[in-house]
This record gives structure tokens, C-alpha cells and sequence, in this order.
């Protein structure tokens, strides 16, 4: 048997188990979108969005934590848990409120917020092929962005106060073990809450609970990995190389994480609309294939009188 038929070979294996199937279909329809250009630009608006959220949180922590060194660094190492990767670039000296670092900081966080959330909404309409005609307008998706980044900061505060509760609570093995859970909890809430502000209210919330038990999973052993890394690997490097590995570490993990946002978005179109099993090297002949194109083709509609029509060749 030549190559390209043991390939076709595999392609109707893989469409005969269920086990096969729903992971191949979830690589086929993240292509078929281009998820990865939509993860880079998710990941773009991330790394400039990040900073100025940090320069907020260490302003107001300087505000209310005055004068309480020990709260302050409590606070800061159970918060910054969250981002392993530059958890040692902020040192507690930095906390002292500052009116003009907050308004700044609040100004450009929520702008580059916004830039997060808007193409976190397109590339989640995309993913659910949502036509343009039926996406929200300019006012009603920069209110769910508001509405999605308040929720963040709230699951933010919470997770800093469990982390502190946990830490002061558990020791040695039993916290780290505790450590995770809370992790995973918070995750899920933060994933859950990002795909039901950013997805269209069509969509029921039931549908995306699957996603958010995945999301939930990989970006806690992706924070896990970023921390070992941080800790292990750059601990020692200083200078211009740490500066830069810092950088391109920080751009790696932000990137990794809007694919795993991505790719577990597609888990939760796979499950609910049944899109499987898909053809990965014949024709799009199975049923799954032409729902999938076809509803991709459609979300070119951007009026009520467009009507987009397929039609797949035998």
C-alpha cells in the first residue's frame, strides 16, 4: 500500500472510532477556521494589556495596603500565582499608590482590555459560525467586554483571597494539593464566564461547560510549567538575555493559552453540533464535513436580504 493509502486507510479508521473521531474532528474544524491567526491576535492584545492591568493592581494594592508590608507581599505572591511568568518582575517596593500611575493605567488597561475581549468575541463567533449579520453591533460587544473584564477581576480578587486563605490554612503538600483545586476552581469560573459573556446569547450556557472543564485543566498546568520555568531555567540568567528570555517566554505562554482557549471552544462546537467524524485527507463527503463548510460559508451573510447557498459536488 502506497503512502497516500495507508492515509486514507487511517482517515476511515479513525472515522469508525468515537474515541478517534472527536479529536481529529476538533484538529479539522480549528484549520478550517484559521484559530491560529485568531489565537495570535488574542495573544497581541494580551501582552499589551497585561502591564497596565499590573500597574493598576499594584496602585490600588499601595492604596488600601499601606503601610502592611506583610499583607502587601501575602497578597501580591498568591495573586501573581496566576502569571508565573512575571511574578519576580514586581518586588514590594512598587506598591505605593500613585493617583496619575492609576488613571494611566486604568485608561490603557481598559483600552487594551477591550482590544482582548473584541477579538476574543470575533474569534469565538467564528468558531461558532455566528453570520456577521447576527453578531452585536459596536455598543453591545464593548458592553460584554466591560461586563467580562469586571468579571475577571473578580474571580482575580477571589482567587487571591483563596490562595491566602489556603496558604495560611494548609502546609507543605496538603497546600500545594489545595493549592491546585482552587486553581482549577477559579479557572473554570474564569473560562466558563469568558466563553458565556463572548459568545452569542444563542448559544446555551449548558453547551460550554465541556470546554470550560478542558480550558480549565490545560491552563493550570500551563501556569504550573510557566512557574517551573521562571524558577528553574531563568532564575539565574540576568542582564540583557534574561530581560529578552522573559519577554519571549511571556509571549510563548500568552500565545499557548489562546490556543488552549481556542482549541477548547471548538471542543464545545464539536460536542454540541455532533461534527464528527470529518474526512482528513478525502473529500468532504461525510455529512459532518459539508454541516462544518456550510455554516462557514454562511457566516458571510451581513444583512437580512444576503443569503448565502452551498452546494457540494458528488
Amino acid at each position: 500500500m502506497d503512502f497516500m493509502g495507508r492515509l486514507r486507510a487511517f482517515d476511515r479508521y479513525q472515522q469508525r472510532k468515537t474515541g478517534l473521531a472527536i479529536p481529529v474532528a476538533v484538529l479539522k474544524k480549528f484549520g478550517n477556521d484559521q484559530a491560529g491567526n485568531l489565537a495570535a491576535l488574542i495573544a497581541y492584545f494580551g501582552f499589551f494589556s497585561l502591564f497596565p492591568l499590573l500597574l493598576v493592581f499594584t496602585t490600588i494594592l499601595g492604596f488600601v495596603l499601606s503601610g502592611d508590608p506583610g499583607a502587601q507581599s501575602a497578597v501580591v505572591h498568591s495573586a501573581l500565582g496566576q502569571l508565573p511568568i512575571i511574578s519576580n518582575s514586581l518586588r514590594l517596593h512598587s506598591l505605593s499608590g500613585n493617583v496619575v500611575a492609576l488613571v494611566l493605567g486604568l485608561a490603557t488597561s481598559l483600552w487594551a482590555g477591550l482590544g482582548v475581549t473584541n477579538a476574543a468575541q470575533t474569534a469565538l463567533d467564528t468558531v461558532w459560525a455566528i453570520p456577521f449579520k447576527d453578531r452585536p453591533n459596536f455598543v453591545k460587544s464593548r458592553a460584554r467586554g466591560l461586563a467580562l473584564l469586571v468579571s475577571l477581576g473578580v474571580l482575580f480578587i477571589i482567587s487571591t483571597g483563596a490562595s491566602g486563605l489556603v496558604s495560611a490554612g494548609f502546609g507543605g503538600v496538603g497546600a500545594k494539593i489545595a493549592g491546585y483545586v482552587v486553581a482549577l476552581v477559579v479557572n473554570f469560573g474564569l473560562f466558563f464566564a469568558s466563553f458565556r459573556f463572548m459568545t452569542v446569547r444563542s448559544i446555551r450556557s449548558r453547551d460550554l461547560r465541556v470546554g470550560s472543564v478542558v480550558a480549565s485543566v490545560l491552563w493550570t498546568v500551563l501556569q504550573s510549567l510557566g512557574g517551573y520555568y521562571i524558577g528553574h531555567v531563568l532564575k539565574g540568567d540576568k542582564g540583557t538575555y534574561g530581560e529578552f528570555a522573559t519577554v519571549i517566554v511571556l509571549l510563548v505562554w500568552l500565545h499557548l493559552g489562546a490556543q488552549i482557549t481556542l482549541y477548547s471552544a471548538e471542543i464545545n462546537v464539536v460536542m454540541t453540533r455532533r461534527l464528527w467524524p470529518r474526512s482528513l485527507f478525502g473529500p468532504p463527503d461525510a455529512p459532518a464535513d459539508q454541516r462544518t463548510l456550510r455554516a462557514l460559508a454562511k457566516v458571510e451573510e451581513r444583512s437580512e436580504e444576503q443569503h448565502v447557498d452551498v452546494e457540494f459536488k458528488s
